[in-house]
């Protein structure tokens, strides 16, 4: 959902016009209008402060990915020092390329 869409929402459960929230927040209508439409987009403060004015609090959380991401490659390339990174990502970048490990490393542009 959008934050447009969550304003215009919230807005409609406590029968509040655009012009009446524009009122309390020192805005202008046009300005909730933008919002709402998403022609543009309120800061995570501003869209709190609006929903505040409204009777509701705006509440974000974070849930960790349980998919797309192999923890295990990520805590090992951690443990890798500096210069073994780069030489592991010279290997990968070679072999995305084509280059054989025993072949002459060659600047991208060749």
């Amino acid at each position: 959902m959008s934050p447009g869409q969550l304003l215009k929402e919230a807005r409609g459960r406590h029968g509040v016009s655009q012009a009446q929230l524009a009122i309390r927040a020192g805005t202008t209508q046009s300005a909730i209008s933008r919002i709402e439409r998403d022609r543009v987009s309120p800061s995570v403060q501003t869209l709190g402060e609006l929903l505040y004015l409204l009777g509701e609090d705006l509440s974000l959380s974070s849930q960790v990915r349980d998919f797309g991401i192999d923890r295990t490659l990520n805590e090992s390339a951690l443990r890798r020092s500096p210069s073994q990174r780069l030489d592991y990502g010279v290997a990968f970048a070679n072999q995305v390329i084509g280059m054989s490990p025993n072949q002459k490393r060659r600047g991208w542009s060749e």
